[in-house]
């Protein structure tokens, strides 16, 4: 039997009262959720463009969606909600089959500490024995990180922890995985924890956190791509923004906080053309203009009462009303 959430999920909404803010959505709206997890953002969102809105709700993973749809026509039965299983690289296919000419406001909540990562199965905890699966999207991605570590040469599995995972003794645990695997496969959670720790020098496994916490993180990160599905599905949903809409991306990693800076920088230049070019030949034109200079971060308050905010920050842009303007 399919698991349900609806119990589950006690997601709280990171920056809620920063997101309605930044959105400025109106009754009547089209309000495109990319990340509708369980729908903790768009159940408050959805009040701002009901009742003639419409709310399109993406998410890969079905069993949130089916959550979250419930939730959703629960609290608004006449809303024209759209649910699309997909991933947000896939905005394009979503928006069309759809049908939706395009979106007046648009949220990106990168967070991934949604309840159903956290069963044992799918193997993303470090607290939790299980195979080293780590897919968001099973059905579609065949790269486990079970295959990652057991095939990346010692340099490539360096290269990840330290970018993804911004984890100091990178080398070091690579180096370790390689001598482990040669001996005996590493297959689930817990031996690859005990891999890590054993990479990890005691006394620096006494602060920070789990020890495996970065790693864990940064294979994640690899297994789904998360950075150039990021970038396929910002480039897409620019696109698909209204004149005068907004884009708002809430961010928990510096990797991806610097693709959303840049790629809102370059969407807001007319021109692109290296520093050392005298004359313009890119052709470009700016379509967005920057909302936020620096990324908006939550209240003290809101950390203490929802510690998974810590490391949130939002950027937000708008749509140009017409092209140059």
């Amino acid at each position: 039997m399919a698991r349900d959430l609806t119990t589950e999920y006690r997601h709280i909404p990171v920056m809620l009262d920063a997101c309605r803010k930044a959105l400025e959505l109106s009754p009547g709206d089209v309000y495109l959720d990319c990340t509708l997890g369980g729908a903790g953002h768009a159940l408050v969102l959805a009040g701002d463009i009901s009742p003639d809105g419409t709310l399109i709700g993406v998410d890969q993973d079905r069993m949130a969606l089916n959550t979250a749809s419930k939730r959703i026509t629960d609290a608004y039965p006449v809303l024209n909600f759209i649910p699309c299983e997909g991933n947000f690289s896939e905005l394009d296919r979503l928006m069309v089959d759809a049908e939706v000419p395009g979106a007046d406001g648009i949220l990106f909540d990168l967070g991934v500490s949604s309840p159903q990562l956290d069963f044992p199965e799918r193997g993303f905890s470090y607290r939790e024995d299980a195979p080293l699966d780590m897919r968001m999207d099973p059905g579609n991605n065949t790269l486990t990180a079970a295959e990652v570590i057991a095939t990346y040469d010692e340099p490539d599995l360096a290269r990840i922890l330290s970018r993804y995972g911004e984890e100091r003794w990178a080398s070091r645990i690579a180096q370790f995985i390689v001598q482990r695997r040669d001996r005996q496969p590493i297959e689930t959670t817990f031996q690859l924890v005990d891999v890590v720790k054993a990479a990890i020098p005691a006394g620096a496994r006494r602060s920070g956190g789990h020890p495996a916490k970065r790693t864990f993180q940064a294979l994640r990160i690899e297994v789904n791509d998360e950075m150039g599905v990021l970038e396929k599905g910002l480039e897409a949903a620019i696109r698909w923004l209204n004149p005068s809409g907004r884009i708002a991306v809430l961010s928990y990693h510096s990797l991806e906080d610097r693709i959303v800076k840049e790629m809102f920088a370059h969407e807001a230049k007319d021109c692109i053309c290296p520093p050392e070019v005298p004359v313009c030949t890119c052709g470009h034109t700016s379509v967005l203009k920057v909302i936020t200079r620096k990324p908006l971060i939550p209240t003290k308050e809101e950390i203490a009462a929802n510690p998974r905010a810590k490391s949130a920050k939002l950027r937000v842009a708008e749509r140009k009303a017409r092209e140059g303007a």
